[in-house]
């Protein structure tokens, strides 16, 4: 299944397709690039993750990014996937309009919710957040996925390999050959653009990215060091933060929080 043409994008490329006749979308990458920004991010911060739970992420990573790719440009998605043995957090966030990818795996003081849940929450322009929880079976991050599709969005949806780090996902849209859908696998999926009509209907370009900065450690330690200095940094001059979002590390000093706080603010 190449399904490819001349336009090339900066960053990960993700297309979308619809199949025509069948009412399902298509949405697939390449996420070799993606990856090899993920390791020079650990890389560069000096950290690496259990290369069972490494795997685990980068298959989180792919499935948010197709189906942030399927949905439309103004909403952002966050995923949380608590595993409940052994306790193990993978966080994966995507923001359309900012065209990033970002994620992080916590495996210490990871809160014991009692079963494995999937929790999604998205941000829509000029609309309330929405959040979403089910409960799930499995470690798959992909299987995961649809269960949550097929649990909370009430629609089917797939996930296949048609490379070491080429993934496709279909979604079904309303009208879909079910009977079609559900019989899929891996050998029909290579051609299935010699089967089906397929119809380009975007190209999307990601990067991995989180935007986080020293002004952001500062604005969130602020309050506290408003109420608490000394039970912020005790005999310390300075702090040595991890980002929840990518993991980078960020030292804030004293002296320059403090002068992060008294400066005047503008509403």
């Amino acid at each position: 299944m190449d399904m490819e043409d001349s336009a090339t994008l900066e960053g990960l490329e993700v297309r979308t397709y619809f199949v025509r006749e069948r009412n399902a979308l298509l949405a697939r990458a390449d996420f070799g690039e993606l990856y090899v920004d993920y390791y020079l991010h650990q890389g560069q911060y000096g950290y690496h993750h259990a290369p069972e739970h490494d795997g685990m992420l980068k298959e989180a990573l792919a499935a948010l990014t197709l189906h942030c790719a399927s949905r439309p440009w103004n909403e952002a998605w966050a995923w949380t996937i608590h595993f409940q043995e052994p306790l193990l957090n993978l966080f994966v966030t995507g923001d359309n309009r900012r065209g990033i990818i970002v994620g992080q795996i916590f495996t210490e003081n990871v809160k014991d919710d009692g079963r494995n849940l999937f929790c999604a929450d998205v941000v829509r322009e000029r609309a309330d957040a929405r959040r979403s929880t089910i409960g799930f079976t499995g470690r798959e991050p992909f299987q995961i996925v649809e269960q949550f599709y097929e649990q909370s969005e009430q629609r089917p949806a797939r996930y296949f390999r048609l490379g070491p780090e080429d993934f496709v996902m279909l979604s079904a849209q309303p009208g879909c050959d079910l009977a079609w859908f559900e019989a899929l696998d891996e050998e029909t999926m290579h051609a299935l653009d010699q089967r089906e009509t397929l119809s380009l209907l975007e190209q999307r370009s990601y990067r991995w990215g989180c935007g986080c900065s020293q002004q952001r450690m500062y604005s969130v330690l602020a309050p506290m060091m408003r109420s608490d200095p000394a039970g912020l940094f005790g005999d310390e001059d300075l702090l040595r933060i991890s980002c929840p979002r990518c993991g980078a590390l960020h030292t804030v000093t004293r002296e320059g929080l403090e002068a992060y706080v008294a400066e005047p603010r503008t509403s």
